[in-house]
């Protein structure tokens, strides 16, 4: 493990959830459990109510988030008991979380890794809000999830949870110099051997496409089925992938032509680390390297790939879906960029080793409601 800092800016650790919640700055109408916390994220309930929106909206600093709901609502959904969210449409479900910050602490929120590889579409919006995803230093007030399936419809219920919010104290951003360093010295980038490489660095670390299937596989992604039957978020290992996905067999010129309809899972060539002082998050969508989305679930905790110091590095599984036109990608093509920040210290617990993670010597993995 890294050497143990503090610094007044930064990503807050694991630590200073358990204080917030203990201090009424996150509080929830039931008691939030220790599962909820994450390295340096904290995972949001849906609350009991989801509503059918006609369209969606952002707040503006003048409006509460239920005023717009009593203009927009085409109906009610009780989630106590479950109810289906169907494909293609639109809801705004209040979390059972909000929250009292301190005036300089802010928040960013993204899918959670299940939510993102379902293609569900959620964003995070509180009153008064400017922007989705986004949670105002000082911020006191409930908070709320737009929440559209994309790909299938699926059955959900109260006190599941679909996003996370990770608080920063002030704009803690790392210069390519900084990241650089920080690569020689711990090590960010492993090739599917195993063996250390070189990060490539510029405004962030770039990762590129696995198109030749990984530990020994011909398969190299897979396309989601068109009118694929419902899935219920509660049930883990449960579903036979060839009912929802088609398996993408390599092909001879290491190649894939993406198709503007559909949704694909695909995984990167690297294999990438996160030290346990240090949080990343994938961006989405830069038109730099072509016209389509590339991830949609984006934190990725102090420690993935990481572990104990006994993991060189996991590969980034890559949720992908084509803007307008189709695409052609090729093997080892750039594709995405981590955006890495510095906590304010080490958390007490790290992805992997203390939480059970799902994810964390994945290769092409789907959801984890899917059969292994």
């Amino acid at each position: 493990m890294s050497k143990k800092r503090v610094s007044p800016v930064g990503i807050l650790p694991f630590q200073d959830y358990r204080r917030f919640v203990a201090d009424g700055r996150i509080s929830a109408q039931s008691a939030i459990e220790d599962s909820q916390i994450q390295p340096a994220s904290i995972d949001l309930r849906l609350g009991a109510k989801a509503y059918r929106v006609a369209a969606g909206f952002m707040p503006g600093t003048e409006a509460l988030v239920a005023d717009k709901l009593k203009l927009l609502t085409m109906h009610e959904l009780d989630l106590s008991g479950g109810a289906v969210l169907e494909r293609g449409c639109l809801y705004i479900i209040p979390l059972q979380e909000s929250l009292d910050l301190p005036k300089d602490v802010a928040g960013s929120a993204n899918p959670k890794s299940t939510t993102g590889r379902l293609d569900i579409f959620t964003r995070l919006m509180c009153d008064r809000g400017r922007e989705f995803e986004k949670v105002p230093a000082g911020y006191k007030g409930p908070l709320y999830l737009e929440v559209s399936p994309r790909t299938f419809s699926i059955l959900v219920r109260s006190g599941q949870t679909l996003n996370q919010l990770r608080l920063r104290r002030g704009n803690p951003t790392m210069t390519d110099t900084a990241l650089a360093a920080l690569d020689k010295r711990l090590g960010l980038v492993y090739a599917p051997d195993s063996n250390r490489e070189r990060a490539q660095i510029g405004q962030g670390l770039w990762i590129s496409i696995d198109l030749e299937g990984t530990d020994g596989s011909r398969t190299i992604g897979y396309r989601a089925r068109h009118n694929a039957p419902l899935i219920d978020l509660s049930r883990i290992g449960h579903y036979d992938p060839a009912d929802f996905w088609e398996a993408l067999p390599r092909t001879k010129t290491r190649s894939l032509i993406l198709n503007p309809d559909d949704f694909y899972i695909l995984v990167s060539r690297e294999k990438i680390r996160v030290p346990h002082e240090y949080a990343a998050e994938m961006v989405p969508y830069d038109t730099s390297v072509g016209e389509f989305r590339i991830h949609y679930a984006g934190f990725f905790d102090p420690g993935f790939g990481y572990g104990a110091n006994d993991i060189q590095g996991t590969r980034a599984v890559l949720e992908v879906r084509s803007h307008d036109v189709p695409f052609l990608l090729e093997h080892g093509q750039i594709v995405g960029r981590f955006a890495f920040e510095p906590l304010t210290q080490t958390p007490d617990r790290i992805y992997g080793v203390d939480i059970g993670s799902n994810y964390q010597r994945q290769g092409l993995t789907l959801a984890k409601q899917f059969k292994r």
